[in-house]
């Protein structure tokens, strides 16, 4: 299969699971060996990934806008700075710095160790349980309007987590604030938007390395695959976040252990190479 074709396929991949709690960076990684591609690496990952985020950006511009807008107006205006939105702003971005300053701390780790599939099998299944468990036990009465400062960087602190494939952005996430006791639309508005900036940040970031490093593909079948992963994206994420916010976890949580126990048991037996 030429390297165009994997590219098509791997932004399939990513296309369809990044708004889901199951961890699209341990997709991309488990589904090529399966395939007997090899690693696709951490740069390919990370950069293919700022299509699904740029379907978020298409998807979500008005919420952006009026986030982004009220929050300038807020530093110059007293009278913005008890804007929901204005909030929205401070917290976005400060829940944004633990997955920023573990990211510059780690990124050796990252690209190496945290690339084993016998970590991202075990992260799979054991988030995988913490995501059934903040789901049952949670309470579900603090909507967006209460998210407080306190609350939004502790949601970061478990994004930070998701430095680890298999972890899961968005699961980390809603995991936390289903702990916290939100709901789950507040729980997935607030894992998407503050997902924005720290998933196209490391996909700029990489760039660099996508001609070389630890990308075996190249520019060419990176941007196919990201183009890919935009498509499919923007053209499934009304669906795909309309099940997460009204639907119990219980399928993911089923399909991040069954996963992560097959991922384990190939490696185990030599089948696919950790």
């Amino acid at each position: 299969m030429s390297e165009f074709l994997k590219a098509v396929v791997l932004g399939v991949i990513q296309g369809l699971t990044e708004f889901l709690p199951i961890s699209s960076s341990a997709h991309l990684r488990i589904y090529p060996e399966l395939f007997g591609w090899g690693d696709p690496g951490a740069a390919f990952t990370a950069v293919i990934q700022i299509g699904t985020e740029l379907a978020v950006l298409l998807y979500f511009r008005h919420d952006i806008w009026r986030i982004v807008s009220t929050w300038v107006r807020s530093l110059f205006k007293p009278e913005y700075r008890g804007h929901l939105d204005a909030r929205m702003g401070w917290y976005i971005i400060l829940g944004t710095l633990p997955i920023v300053v573990l990211g510059v701390l780690l990124q050796d780790t990252i690209e190496s160790h945290f690339r084993s599939l016998w970590l991202i099998g075990t992260t799979l299944i054991v988030l995988g349980v913490v995501l059934g468990v903040a789901d049952r036990v949670g309470p579900t009465d603090r909507t967006i309007k209460q998210l407080t400062l306190r609350h939004a960087v502790l949601m970061g602190l478990a994004q930070a987590l998701a430095l680890i494939p298999g972890v899961s952005r968005s699961g980390a996430t809603l995991s936390m604030g289903r702990f916290l006791g939100y709901d789950r639309e507040a729980a997935t508005r607030y894992a998407f938007l503050l997902a924005i900036p720290a998933v196209i940040g490391a996909g700029v970031f990489e760039l660099k390395d996508v001609p070389g490093g630890d990308n075996p593909y190249g520019w060419g079948p990176t941007i196919v695959a990201t183009v890919v992963s935009f498509v499919v994206g923007y053209a499934a994420i009304a669906w795909l976040l309309r099940y997460v916010t009204t639907r119990s976890y219980t399928p993911f949580v089923v399909y991040r252990i069954a996963l992560g126990a097959l991922t384990l048991i190939l490696v185990g037996a030599g089948v696919i190479a950790a």
